[in-house]
């Protein structure tokens, strides 16, 4: 297993084995740059933590599923023919398109738990540690010592 380390991010989350959960060239190449892009952005908007780890991988998956489904939906059409012969049979939706809806559907969800959707930048921000402000009674309050 090769871990790949994006400047600044291998450290608080470690990339993938893609080669481990795709075979295809082409898409383990495009999951590379999904996950470059993404923990980029999280890490310039300081978001990227080590629990996010899953949840990017399951959004590049997602994408990946979305492009594979929707190239099948350009090629074959968005409703499948009936079958010849058979008078029962009758034209359905693809099942490619109803895939490629859910992945798109499960990476809109993701992008919005991680604030990477447009609509939900504003709403997740950096979690601030407050300052305890000092009071004038602390002054005259002492630790017990655990009683």
């Amino acid at each position: 297993m090769t871990i790949n380390v994006i400047d600044g991010t291998g450290s608080l989350v470690v990339e993938p084995d893609w080669e481990s959960l795709f075979t295809d060239e082409l898409e383990i190449a495009a999951a590379k740059e999904h996950w470059r892009v993404i923990t980029s952005e999280l890490k310039d908007r300081q978001l990227l933590a080590p629990a996010n780890a899953h949840a990017i991988q399951r959004l590049v998956c997602a994408y990946l599923m979305f492009d594979r489904m929707y190239q099948v939906v350009a090629e074959q059409g968005v409703v499948t023919k009936p079958r010849r012969g058979n008078s029962k049979a009758i034209a359905r939706i693809s099942p490619f398109f109803t895939a490629m809806r859910e992945a798109g559907s499960d990476a809109a969800a993701i992008e919005a738990e991680l604030g990477i959707s447009p609509r939900r930048r504003a709403q997740v921000t950096k979690a601030e540690r407050k300052q305890r402000k000092e009071r004038a009674s602390d002054g005259y309050l002492r630790s017990t010592g655990g009683r």
